[in-house]
């Protein structure tokens, strides 16, 4: 899959822009603060729906204006489709495809697959649990719209359930027969998303390993280990026994909610023990095998983001990185870097062509 044509209206710092793009690797060179990541997250916007940095769509608004306009072109094989993302406060956001807007977001979802890695991803390292699930459910809800149904009615229920712990913790009464109904539905939807995120990290291992291999030059291993309240007992079971808890602390304790990921380097936790290069390398290693695992399951080569992808990494690393990325059918790559030279200087070492945008200062958001 080929981005060709960008635009952007109101967005971010982003008055009004166009870029095209080429095949093989496109490098957008520029001072920090200039609008290179805001290039990627409107990329990732058209792909997703959303911004790869916030929850919300008002921050990616331009100062003092109440829409923003995102467009792109896209060559899927023989198909060529015409995405335009447009968002208005208080108005619903709109997403179409050749002029034919989606009544639902999530259909979008997976047509256009993307991988972005920015140096906001340390958190998956060095941030709560919540940062891995994170990781896992947006790979998995790009190729299974299942997954990302039976996440949503899980979400919903869980919600439900812990406004009635509050209300019970305020004095409520308790109805046991809604309690049964609520534990029996959220231990169904929440089995089908531990099985999915299950199967994911099973395939999704190998190819972990075997990129931080790569990128290490086997100097040191990377593991990876999902952890869930569900390997031990089912849901329904879990719910029971920790009700009264629950209700002293007004919240559900147990379940998917809670799932990590233990990340590890030669046997021991990388947050603790892994210098900056080894974490950026692992950081990177997930997201190419998110990347193998994506492709395979779309059969569509998706986009892949890199913002400032070389800092903190050495040469060796460096260069092991592209040797991967421009010689085993990774397809479009657009990438940021400060240094014009520098970038070029890398290139030229591993002998592969790259399209170079350089980014003039914009006005700031």
């Amino acid at each position: 899959m080929i981005l060709q044509r960008l635009s952007l209206f109101n967005f971010r710092n982003y008055e009004q822009a166009e870029f095209s793009f080429g095949t093989g690797v496109n490098a957008l060179i520029g001072a920090n603060g200039c609008g290179k990541t805001n290039v990627l997250d409107a990329i990732h916007y058209l792909c997703l729906c959303k911004s790869y940095f916030h929850t919300i769509d008002a921050p990616s608004l331009r100062f003092g204006s109440n829409f923003f306009t995102v467009s792109g072109t896209f060559e899927r094989g023989d198909t060529t489709d015409e995405i335009v993302v447009t968002v208005k406060n208080g108005q619903k956001k709109s997403i179409k495809r050749n002029q034919k807007e989606y009544g639902r977001l999530k259909d979008h979802i997976g047509l256009l697959p993307v991988v972005m890695e920015a140096p906001i991803d340390q958190e998956i390292i060095h941030g709560g649990s919540e940062e891995r699930r994170r990781m896992m459910d947006s790979v998995i809800c790009q190729y299974d719209h299942d997954y990302l149904d039976n996440l949503m009615a899980y979400n919903r229920l869980l919600q439900q359930r812990n406004a009635m712990l509050k209300q019970v913790a305020r004095g409520g009464s308790s109805d046991s027969s809604l309690w049964q109904v609520w534990d029996e539905q959220l231990a169904h939807y929440g089995h089908c998303v531990y099985e999915a995120r299950k199967t994911f990290v099973k395939r999704f291992q190998p190819y972990f390993e075997s990129r931080y291999n790569s990128l290490a030059s086997h100097r040191e291993s990377a593991g990876i280990t999902y952890v869930s309240h569900l390997d031990d007992s089912p849901l329904t079971v879990l719910l029971d026994k920790n009700l009264q808890k629950d209700l002293v602390v007004q919240h559900t304790s147990c379940g998917i909610h809670k799932d990590d990921l233990q990340l590890t380097m030669n046997g021991q936790p990388i947050r603790r023990y892994g210098s900056q290069g080894q974490q950026k390398s692992l950081v990177l290693a997930l997201k190419l095998a998110q990347f193998t695992v994506m492709k395979e399951s779309v059969e569509t080569t998706p986009i892949l983001l890199l913002d400032d992808v070389f800092d903190k990494l050495d040469v060796v690393r460096i260069t092991r990185l592209m040797d991967l990325v421009t010689s085993e059918g990774f397809g479009q790559i657009i990438l940021t870097d400060t240094q014009e030279e520098h970038v070029s200087e890398i290139f030229k070492k591993i002998g592969m062509p790259l399209q170079l945008y350089p980014l003039a200062p914009v006005a700031a958001e």
